[in-house]
C-alpha cells in the first residue's frame, strides 16, 4: 500500500470530514471508495474507445449482423 500525501482546501476537507463522519468511515476510506469509482469509470471508457476503433469502417457488418440477430430482413 502506498501513502499519499493531498492538499485541500480547508472548507472541502471539512465537508470530507462530514460526510466520512455520516457514512460510518474515515476520510481516507471515503477518498479509497472514489479513486475506485473514477479508475473504474476511466476503464470503462478506455474499453469503449477501443472497441469503437476496432469497429470503425464495419458499421455495415455491424448493422447486418443486428439485423440477423433480430430475425429482421
Amino acid at each position: 500500500m502506498t501513502a499519499l500525501t493531498l492538499r485541500i482546501a480547508e472548507d472541502k476537507h471539512r465537508r470530507l470530514k462530514s460526510l466520512a463522519q455520516q457514512r460510518g468511515v474515515s476520510i481516507n476510506h471515503l477518498l479509497d471508495e472514489a479513486a475506485t469509482l473514477l479508475l473504474t469509470e476511466f476503464d470503462a471508457e478506455t474499453r469503449f474507445r477501443l472497441r469503437a476503433e476496432r469497429g470503425r469502417g464495419q458499421s455495415e457488418r455491424g448493422l447486418a449482423l443486428l439485423h440477423k440477430a433480430c430475425g429482421v430482413d
